[in-house]
């Protein structure tokens, strides 16, 4: 579904942002990275996220707060997501758009940019975890064994319990609400985003030092226990460890000098997704943001400064947008194999 003259316009929900297709072939939930997406990302954003809403998708801006500790923004975004759903279901209905694609969660799909990337992960990467929650602290303390000190993975687990705890309860108040507006329930296959599709735009999985200048006070800062939670190296674990990431598409830029190191490593580190599921364009970090102008794009902080819709479109849009309705397509397959690998790796050790 192309349509070139709905006009994308986002209004408060929650937290967040939501701009409502009136006949909606599933949801694009996007966080940007740090600063833009603190600052403005219905803006600096504007061209990607047209482009996504002309195609048939209800968008949704997830923002986060500045923080070092990931764990707790993320257990945010996934509360936000259930804040949100019942709420499309209801202003869909008032407006009288078509509301069937909110009623199931693998319509629902997520693309990030830079940090936002490292939040995505997080939350696929928390699928893994078991529901027993004598099995859920083991599978934690595997995974930051290595890493952090019997305190500190006892402050994460007692975090995680606390989240999964909630989300169970809310998915039931959703459930209940949902089926108050429509007559039925939504169909949530999860309480994290098992089987929903992810596309990685620049990720950017980095520690305190990208955030924090010079380095000794990064080091600092990470001596006294204040540094970015989880690190590079547990986040990378967890992506492994999970046997997820089979509906994922990596977006690369060829002179992108921030998220060389992680795209590296997603390249050498997971077997999925297939190549051709990975793309590497032209451009730096901070190609996803454009403002459309008329006829033309302006690339904020990337070159050319200027360049046509059709030239942009073919350059960057494009392949976006394909890779979606291709991961999409892999979707149902890939999910039944995932919850396999989960079963077979949820008690083992970390490696």
């Amino acid at each position: 579904m192309v349509n070139a003259n709905l006009k994308l316009r986002f209004k408060p929900v929650s937290h967040s942002w939501v701009a409502l297709h009136p006949q909606p072939k599933g949801v694009i939930q996007f966080i940007a990275g740090a600063f833009f997406g603190t600052f403005g990302p219905m803006l600096f954003y504007r061209y990607l996220l047209q482009s996504l809403f002309e195609q048939g998708y209800t968008i949704i801006l997830l923002p986060f707060n500045f923080s070092f500790n990931h764990y707790v923004e993320a257990g945010f975004l996934m509360r936000e997501q259930y804040e949100i759903l019942p709420e499309l279901v209801r202003m869909a209905s008032v407006a009288g758009y078509d509301y069937e694609a909110y009623l199931d969660d693998k319509n629902f799909s997520w693309i990030g940019h830079s940090l936002g990337c490292k939040y995505i992960s997080l939350l696929e990467g928390f699928t893994a975890l078991p529901d027993d929650p004598q099995d859920r602290q083991k599978f934690i303390r595997n995974l930051l064994s290595h890493t952090s000190d019997e305190s500190q993975i006892e402050s994460v687990i007692a975090e995680i319990n606390i989240l999964v705890e909630e989300l169970k309860l809310k998915i039931v108040e959703v459930q209940n609400l949902i089926c108050s507006y429509v007559g039925r329930k939504i169909k949530i296959n999860s309480i994290f985003i098992k089987g929903q599709v992810s596309i990685l735009l620049a990720p950017d999985i980095s520690d305190t030092a990208s955030a924090i200048r010079p380095q000794f006070l990064a080091d600092i800062i990470d001596n006294l226990g204040w540094g970015v939670k989880p690190t590079p190296e547990e986040t990378k674990n967890l992506i492994k460890d999970s046997g997820l990431f089979n509906i994922m598409g990596l977006v690369c830029f060829q002179s992108d000098n921030i998220a060389k190191l992680t795209c590296e490593w997603f390249r050498k580190t997971l077997k999925k997704p297939p190549k051709e599921f990975l793309k590497s364009l032209e451009g730096g970090h901070l190609k996803p943001l454009g403002i459309q102008l008329g006829k033309y794009v302006i690339n904020l902080f990337d070159k050319p400064l200027i360049e046509s819709v059709e030239e942009r479109k073919r350059g960057f849009e494009h392949y976006v947008i394909q890779l979606l309705e291709e991961l999409k397509k892999e979707s149902p397959k890939k999910s039944t194999e995932s919850s396999k690998i989960i079963k077979s790796i949820i008690l083992g050790s970390h490696k």
